[in-house]
């Protein structure tokens, strides 16, 4: 369901916002050219395939001299995405980081990871690597000339989507 506050937010919306911060409870929302995101946290099927799926990538990031982290900002303040992970050149530091080597993502129900696919091209992400649990399907692309082509191989890692899909527990 999405819902939409057009004009000035209420103050009871920002006390909630603020309240989620608080609590934590903000770690996946984003902000998408000043427009709130609020996303819940992912199920117990989301957090396994992604644990499999880092499991898998980790020892191949290290070889490639990337390193790995869990959700981030890729972007800036006023402009981000949170994707579930990401692998990196160098030490990445900082709140919002403009781009990384390769972002992963894991689909849950009703969430906007396709939507974002444009922001990661912009922001000059290297690879994408997506996985699907209820689909059982993983994809890569790679950013060819400000575009993603869908290559089903890791060129950086140097894995197949069919070596990751056969890799992964599936719920």
């Amino acid at each position: 369901m999405r819902t939409v506050v057009l004009g000035e937010r209420p103050r009871v919306l920002e006390e909630f916002i603020a309240r989620r911060e608080s609590l934590g409870q903000d770690t996946f929302d984003e902000i998408w050219n000043g427009e709130y995101h609020l996303a819940p946290g992912p199920s117990a099927e989301h957090g396994r395939v992604d644990y499999d799926l880092s499991a898998l990538l980790l020892p191949r990031a290290r070889a490639a001299g990337l390193v790995g982290t869990g959700p981030f900002n890729l972007g800036r303040r006023d402009d981000y995405r949170v994707p579930d992970g990401g692998l990196h050149r160098g030490r990445p530091s900082g709140v919002y980081l403009p781009t990384a080597a390769v972002v992963i993502e894991v689909v849950s129900p009703d969430d906007e990871t396709y939507a974002k696919i444009d922001f990661y091209a912009a922001h000059e992400v290297d690879e994408l690597i997506v996985a699907d649990p209820a689909r059982r399907t993983v994809r890569i692309w790679q950013l060819v000339d400000g575009k993603y082509d869908e290559t089903g191989h890791s060129d950086l890692l140097g894995i197949t989507a069919t070596a990751l899909i056969d890799g992964i527990d599936w719920p």
